[in-house]
């Protein structure tokens, strides 16, 4: 019996078959205080056992094991796309690593000829000591023979890596949680499973959380509808309307417990052209029913004049609460230039009442900007150069199904391209960044729901085809009671995160202009949204080097 040992940096991904990305030379590791760094170790038996897994650590309650799991992926992205761009690790349908799985019994099992793949996390928090510190992972046989054995040592410096200034959130769909586990929206569960997915995504740097005032009017078919996870309670009575926000105070309540610090209301209007409402859940005249949704129009007017009864009321209660000033309201999303004028007119309905808060949306047509219609634009990766030529302020970028060729999470990516984006949102001093998926678990328009564990990519299997670049409708899993299961993508945009903070933070002590240097000066190219390193040993050492300087 003999069992084949790799240490691997966080950036590879290692097949059944093969192992892509760069072995990591000499196997540097070095970490600041606040932050979890993560490695790879990848087995290969000549037979099929199971192993126990020991770990050996001076801080062994800091230090976190999981498998790497596979997923299947049936649409890796649109031919043209992959194979203009070049890149991808694969472009065939198959089994591709992605979820990050606590080990069940401390035992994990290897399959003869095929890899099998642990993720090391260490918490690098206050109770561990500036120096080296040693981590072994042992995998022994049912009589406690050792069967392979791996050592890594990481350079704790004396630095503490600065919580981050990036505004960043990642749509938080609690519709899909309540479908997916068959439970009721508001019932106990539902609060424990939307209190188990805040933590999660918290604590991989997410710190604004999308709030459904009303059921967003995200990916829904026209006429179609999604699970009411509504928070605000409207009431009618006459012609009287009246608003209870004991649910919303709720949420607030929970988000904040778990470490949010700005809210991102829901749509106003629908996607894609604010044409209609999004739906509206009233109880009027003692009848609880729809009272708003794709068939009100913004040219009726019946809904602008429940908008102008409920939006002072409401922005009452977000000043109750202390949170208005870290509170962002959205028109629509994704308008574009055919729509502009459907845009303009439900902007005008509520313009009175948000005019002066924060006003933003995703959308890439630079003419929005230009003739002052948006306020705060959020422009996709591949369409954010003309907003940076212009020099708009404060500029934030998103990227979701379309951009092929940037910086994305997509399964078939490296994890060095996923996390390319830290560096690009240092370049440019990007904002805020918006991403779609957190945990949508739906078919494309919400036709129906989706199992993620079978379907990566919002196909059902059935009527409901794939439609997405596998990995971009969400970046966790709903695993057992509740718990999300993150992915390594997910702790791959975790890390350009990380490096954003601790790019800042040299910064803030040298200058923009030395940090650049360190960014930009080993390549025959500027780094733009378009261009960037995609190897592993790029930002590695790019971290390495930082971490020393922050620490000198």
């Amino acid at each position: 019996m003999a069992v084949q040992t790799t240490i691997l940096s966080s950036l590879s991904k290692v097949f059944l078959d093969r192992i892509t990305g760069v072995i990591p030379e000499n196997n540097v590791m070095t970490a600041l205080k606040n932050e979890t760094v993560s490695y790879q170790i990848a087995y290969l038996s000549d037979e099929d056992l199971t192993a126990g897994v020991k770990v050996a650590s001076d801080y062994p309650d800091n230090v976190r094991i999981r498998t790497v799991e596979m997923v299947p992926v049936d649409f890796v992205a649109r031919q043209s796309d992959y194979e203009s761009d070049g890149k991808y690790l694969c472009t065939e349908p198959g089994m591709y690593p992605d979820i990050l799985r606590d080990i069940k019994d401390k035992c994990i099992t290897l399959k003869n000829a095929e890899y099998r793949t642990i993720w090391v996390d260490i918490e690098v928090d206050d109770r561990v000591k500036p120096g080296d510190v040693e981590i072994t992972i042992s995998l022994e046989d049912e009589s406690g023979k050792v069967l392979s054995q791996a050592k890594q040592k990481i350079s704790v410096l004396d630095q503490t890596l600065p919580n981050g200034k990036l505004i960043h959130t990642q749509w938080f769909h609690s519709d899909c949680i309540a479908d997916y586990y068959g439970i009721e929206v508001f019932s106990d569960d539902y609060w424990t499973a939307v209190e188990k997915f805040m933590l999660a995504a918290a604590k991989r740097g997410q710190n604004m959380i999308l709030t459904p005032v009303f059921t967003p009017p995200l990916d829904t078919e026209v006429g179609g509808e999604r699970t009411t996870v509504q928070l605000v309670d409207v009431k009618c009575e006459g012609k009287k309307w009246s608003f209870g926000y004991e649910k919303f105070e709720r949420w607030i309540e929970l988000s904040r417990k778990c470490g949010f610090e700005y809210f991102e209301m829901s749509h106003l209007f629908t996607q894609w052209g604010s044409v209609a409402a999004p739906k509206v859940m009233a109880t009027v005249d003692g009848e609880y029913k729809r009272v708003f949704g794709w068939d009100t129009t913004v040219k009726e007017g019946k809904y602008t004049k429940f908008l102008r009864k409920f939006l002072p009321d409401f922005i009452q209660e977000l000043k109750k609460l202390g949170i208005l000033e870290k509170t962002y309201f959205h028109i629509s999303d994704e308008p574009n230039t055919k729509n502009l004028k459907n845009y303009k007119r439900a902007k005008k309905s509520v313009w009175k009442y948000l005019k002066k808060l924060n006003v933003m949306d995703a959308l890439s047509d630079y003419e929005f900007y230009k003739k002052k219609v948006a306020k705060l634009p959020i422009p996709a990766t591949d369409r954010i150069h003309v907003f940076i030529d212009h020099n708009v302020p404060n500029l934030w970028s998103y990227y979701c199904c379309g951009q092929v060729h940037q910086s994305n999470i997509f399964i078939a990516m490296s994890q060095a391209r996923t996390r390319a984006i830290g560096v690009q949102w240092f370049k440019y001093r990007i904002v805020g960044f918006l991403h779609w998926g957190y945990n949508y678990y739906n078919s494309l328009r919400s036709h129906t729901h989706i199992d993620p564990y079978k379907h990566t990519d919002g196909g059902d299997g059935g009527e409901n085809a794939p439609c997405y670049p596998a990995g971009d409708p969400f970046v966790v899993y709903p695993g057992k009671d509740f718990e999300p299961e993150e992915s390594i993508r997910w702790m791959a945009f975790y890390e350009a995160q990380k490096d954003l903070r601790a790019l800042q933070a040299l910064a803030e002590k040298t200058s923009y202009e030395h940090v650049m240097e360190l960014v930009e000066g080993g390549l025959s190219y500027p780094i733009t949204f378009n261009d960037y390193p995609m190897d592993d040993d790029y930002y590695i050492s790019l971290r390495n080097k930082v971490n020393r300087e922050l620490a000198n």
